[in-house]
């Protein structure tokens, strides 16, 4: 779907364990607009903060999925932390209550995902379980912002007045966008708290 498509590769100890090949998983941003069903900045967002997250958390080394815990502000549905936390369970294992339980207290995933009242903006905060080690990351795309043409076609868009090709021009224009934001790998959209 998305050319140059951004991946990760972590290693996941319950997948090892039951025989789904030998744990290591690659995931891709299309792996991310699939669970989603659409690409967008807040979709690109989640992606590069775990990736970002990631790399600094096990410098060098493969990342363990269920290895971390990770804290959004705000509640479950306010802005799109939705969106956003699935993003996270899908590449880190990370899971609200609603994770595995684990199997004799190892390899639980629930309970790894947080939400706290925050005033917003606030960090994401990611801590590695195995040493306690945490980042704290603010994303923003503003950085990288949208074509005029977006704003402009997107009324005419969801009041299905557009033609088909106005329809077509904002695809392109949404689509760019979404591209840019991953192209940059988030040196201007992410930093550090």
């Amino acid at each position: 779907m998305f050319p140059k498509t951004p991946a990760i590769t972590l290693y996941d100890p319950l997948g090892d364990l039951l025989g789904a090949g030998d744990g290591h998983f690659t995931y891709t941003f299309d792996d991310a607009v699939k669970l989603a069903g659409h690409a967008c900045p807040t979709v690109a967002g989640a992606f590069l903060l775990a990736r970002r997250a990631l790399e600094l958390l096990f410098p060098g080394e493969t990342p363990v999925r269920g290895d971390l815990r990770i804290t959004l502000h705000g509640a479950v549905d306010q802005g799109v932390n939705g969106p956003i936390s699935q993003i996270f369970t899908l590449l880190t294992g990370a899971a609200a209550q609603n994770g595995f339980h684990g199997l004799a207290g190892q390899f639980v995933r629930s309970h790894l995902l947080h939400f706290e009242a925050t005033a917003l903006p606030a960090p994401f905060l990611f801590e590695r379980l195995s040493t306690g080690q945490t980042v704290r990351l603010l994303y923003s795309a503003e950085a990288i912002p949208s074509s005029p043409r977006v704003a402009e076609l997107m009324p005419l868009v969801l009041s299905r007045r557009a033609t088909e090709v106005q329809r077509e021009q904002f695809r392109a224009a949404w689509r760019q966008r979404v591209i840019d934001i991953l192209a940059d790998e988030g040196v201007h959209t992410i930093r550090s708290a």
